[in-house]
């Protein structure tokens, strides 16, 4: 009996992972259409792909909820798929009378048809990103509805509810609107590409290298994860999806290599965090960047490299230290069964691997940074090309006898990588719809030029208060969001408060933002990325969380170097620009000695704190000061506080070393 019920709730589910198979066909066949014809509205395409991403994400939900035989949340999710489903034909059976004939106005049935589609939004918002996102967006939506009866600065006219529906839905803004368009038409096919990447084993290849980079470095595997989010972590846009699917392999391995669970925990939700950043995709918030601010792709791209590559040698820094500190051991054997990895491949094997994942990546930065195609037409031949080489290349594997798997191997692994794809896309078509939705709301009350008013007010029209106030408001809204949908709301709504109230320019501005929305994953009390992390290493969080802080010290800084050092993003390649960025390498790399460096100076413990509270304020001011001569003067004191403190240390050393032998003898 109980085999028998085992089988009854199985076959359901396979049946359902089959469908999501075959939807995630139709959902990239769409994508691959639009891309290479481009013979339909923006508008209605995005209806297309987002309804269908949708229904994915409802139905991939019902999976867990048909194991549980959870019958309630079965018929909840049944409602939305189809209130979402059906809105989503109406929209596009109906999309030019509603476009051009009817805009601003809407039938009875077309209300309760957007009231419906706006409700199972909120639930799917809700699911996928908890209450506390939920009460952002239902604030906005509120704020929108009662304006009229708020006091003060916050009061605007008001919005009736047949007004936001018309908004959210039928008038293809809101849910449908421009940032939405941009993530159907940009993002859609790099996600493709990232699950191609993962279905072809893109992911063991890269862990493949982080731990090989570990036999060679003191401070061992500690490092892998540190290389392994900085190459995952830039495609797949989340820092929670990063951190689940890198933690779960690199924190087990740094437990047993030695590190406190909590440190561990720390390390990755900070590499998680930072692949972010890191061009050229830029958990794809670059593309976003790139179109509200009417300039190039590799314009963001070249701007958002310096920043990138300082804060991850920072990181590196900081967790040599750590590992040091804390005697990790260096290396790890890939065949065990923590490392996730099921063989170590023979050197011709990891080459030919390497060139099958080469060659699709020289596809997408020639399209880009030397021909100059569109972003979307780049992410669809770079996804063409990785089919290519993902199905041929196992056929030579095969024939080389460097593998013993089927030559067709490549084609179930497309179709995996199809639907992990196409699944990782749809909690971000959710949120990015959400978003999208509530930011054309409060665009249309007028709240950008309020909060610019609200901060000149509140920061009594200083700038460094204004942007702490910014970087607060940053972190808030970007709590338990992807990265390209954090970065659009404070885009959106922040970064124009700053650039009309204090007349800062543009691209300074998103990329101050853009880092301050990131750190909403590492910050307490809320550090998304951290409990995710802390639930893996099973630490404790606000260790977990402290950790994180300590080794992402110069993230927190970045933002104000942009503005006060906007060299450091803007113009082309010159001696400031040099020199500047030289700076900011040596000002983080001050951050991170004084707070992870552990070896003492002086035998009284009160002073050796002094001096790397004197290293943390030296480095917060070599990043971030506008004087050059006050950033300079500050390097060259740290240098040499540096050099004594080495020399100091090592006579403590010797100092001691009697003493130890005594006692060993």
């Amino acid at each position: 009996m109980a085999e028998n019920r085992s089988a009854s709730s199985f076959m359901p589910t396979v049946a359902v992972e089959k469908l999501l198979t075959v939807l995630s066909l139709v959902l990239w066949g769409l994508a691959i259409y639009y891309a290479f014809t481009q013979r339909m509205p923006r508008a209605l395409y995005t209806v297309g792909l987002f309804g269908l991403a949708f229904g994915m994400y409802v139905i991939e939900q019902s999976i867990d909820s048909i194991e549980d035989r959870d019958y309630l949340d079965l018929y909840l999710l049944g409602i939305v798929l189809l209130s979402t489903s059906t809105t989503t034909v109406y929209l596009i059976l109906n999309f030019e009378e509603l476009l051009f004939q009817r805009t601003g106005t809407a039938f009875h049935h077309e209300y309760v048809l957007a009231l419906l589609f706006t409700f199972s939004m909120f639930y799917l918002i809700y699911r996928a990103f908890g209450m506390a996102f939920l009460a952002v967006i239902g604030g906005g939506a509120l704020y929108a509805w009662l304006g009229a009866s708020l006091p003060g600065i916050i009061s605007h006219g008001g919005l009736s509810l047949t007004r936001i529906l018309v908004v959210f839905v039928t008038d293809f803004n809101g849910f449908f609107g421009s940032i939405s368009g941009i993530v159907a038409a940009w993002v859609a096919l790099f996600l493709l590409y990232a699950g191609l990447l993962n279905g072809y084993g893109a992911f063991d290849y890269v862990m493949r290298i982080a731990f090989r980079v570990s036999e060679y470095v003191r401070s061992g595997i500690a490092q892998s994860a540190v290389v392994a989010s900085l190459a995952i972590g830039s495609i797949n846009g989340a820092q929670v999806a990063n951190a689940a699917m890198t933690g779960s392999v690199t924190i087990p391995l740094m437990k047993k290599a030695g590190l406190k669970p909590s440190t561990a925990g720390g390390i990755e939700a900070v590499a998680s965090s930072g692949g972010q950043i890191m061009p050229p995709v830029m958990g794809a918030a670059a593309f976003i960047m790139a179109s509200i601010l009417g300039i190039t792709y590799i314009e963001v791209v070249v701007a958002g490299i310096v920043p990138a590559l300082v804060f991850y040698i920072s990181v590196a820094i900081a967790v040599h230290y750590t590992a040091l500190n804390q005697n990790i051991s260096s290396g790890v054997d890939t065949s065990s069964a923590d490392a996730g990895i099921d063989e170590r491949k023979s050197a011709p094997a990891f080459a030919l691997e390497t060139v099958k994942l080469l060659i699709p990546f020289g596809v997408l930065i020639y399209l880009l940074g030397i021909a100059q195609w569109t972003v979307m037409t780049a992410a669809l031949y770079t996804s063409i090309a990785m089919v290519c080489t993902g199905i041929t290349f196992p056929v030579f594997e095969r024939l080389l006898g460097f593998s013993d798997e089927s030559y067709l191997v490549g084609i179930p692994q497309t179709l995996e990588g199809m639907r992990y794809g196409a699944l990782m896309f749809a909690p971000i078509a959710v949120i990015v719809s959400a978003i999208n939705g509530i930011v054309d709301i409060l665009v249309t009350t007028g709240v950008p030029g309020k909060l610019a008013l609200a901060l000149i007010e509140l920061s009594g029209g200083v700038l460094i208060l204004a942007l702490l106030l910014a970087m607060l408001i940053c972190i808030i809204l970007g709590m338990g969001m992807p990265t390209v949908a954090a970065y659009t709301i404070v885009a959106l709504l922040v970064a124009p408060a700053l650039i009309e109230g204090f007349g800062i320019a543009r691209l300074p501005v998103h990329f101050f933002v853009f880092y301050a929305a990131i750190l909403s994953g590492i910050t307490p009390p809320i550090a998304i990325a951290v409990v995710v992390t802390t639930g893996i290493a099973q630490s404790n969080f606000w260790r977990t969380a402290i950790e994180s802080v300590k080794i992402a010290a110069p993230l927190f800084i970045l933002p104000f170097t942009f503005i006060y050092n906007p060299e450091i993003i803007t113009g082309g390649f010159s001696f400031a620009k040099i020199t500047s960025s030289i700076l900011l390498l040596f000002g983080a790399t001050a951050m991170v000695h004084g707070l992870n460096y552990h070896r003492k100076a002086l035998s009284n413990r009160a002073a050796n704190y002094g001096i790397r509270l004197v290293f943390v304020v030296l480095g917060v001011v070599i990043m971030s000061a506008p004087n050059e001569y006050l950033r300079f003067g500050s390097f060259v004191v740290a240098a040499v506080l540096f050099t004594w403190q080495v020399m100091a240390v090592r006579g403590m050393a010797l100092s001691t070393l009697p003493s130890v032998v005594a006692r060993r003898l």
